[in-house]
């Protein structure tokens, strides 16, 4: 899911939000919430948005694995490329295509938890319903996002949040990962000097 427009590498403006040990705590308390809504873990499966809701998928059911062992964590992760599916290819026609990986245990009838890491515009979300009703009827479809920034474009509504960040149009959100960017984890956001980007 898109951030907003992408913040310089070493952009001097940027504010850290959440630092390292604040994403740790927000996925504990994502996965904790999860079971409690879904009352154990008996038919759950993740799917990460590509790229970094990939990551967090995997960390969010190891940390669903170390509250149920019954939680198989491995057989349960997948990833939904959306790329044919989002409403902006004629705009963006260069686009990569990426994978979609489902879980080994399928996604029929069962209770699918679509994570991804910044939520703004909703419609990366839309898409990802799409793919996901051209490939299997889960039971129930949530959703869980690191940081919520506002800016809705779409209905979508998160079903868990690790953190509620009111922004501004103009201001960036970016989401950093060990696993993907070599870097310590940490949520940085910046004010835009000019231009619109594109929403997601």
């Amino acid at each position: 899911m898109s951030p907003g427009p992408a913040l310089p590498e070493d952009d001097p403006d940027g504010t850290t939000v959440l630092s390292a040990s604040d994403v740790a705590r927000a996925l504990t308390r994502i996965a904790h919430e999860i079971v409690e809504r879904a009352r154990g873990v008996d038919d759950l499966v993740l799917l990460g948005i590509p790229t970094r809701g990939v990551t967090l998928a995997h960390r969010l059911a190891a940390r669903l694995a170390q509250i149920d062992p019954a939680f198989d964590a491995e057989a349960c992760v997948g990833e939904l490329d959306v790329t044919m599916y989002r409403d902006d290819l004629r705009r963006q026609p260069t686009r990569a295509v990426g994978v979609t990986r489902l879980p080994a245990v399928g996604i029929e009838n069962r209770t699918v938890v679509l994570v991804d890491d910044v939520l703004f515009s909703g419609r990366t979300i839309r898409a990802a319903l799409d793919a996901l009703g051209d490939i299997g009827r889960p039971r129930a479809v949530r959703l869980a996002c690191l940081v919520d920034r506002g800016h809705r474009e779409v209905p979508i509504r998160p079903d868990f949040v690790g953190k509620n960040l009111p922004t501004a149009q103009s201001e960036r959100v970016r989401v950093r990962l060990e696993e993907v960017d070599g870097v310590a984890d940490s949520v940085e956001i910046a004010g835009r000097a000019e231009g619109d980007g594109s929403a997601r």
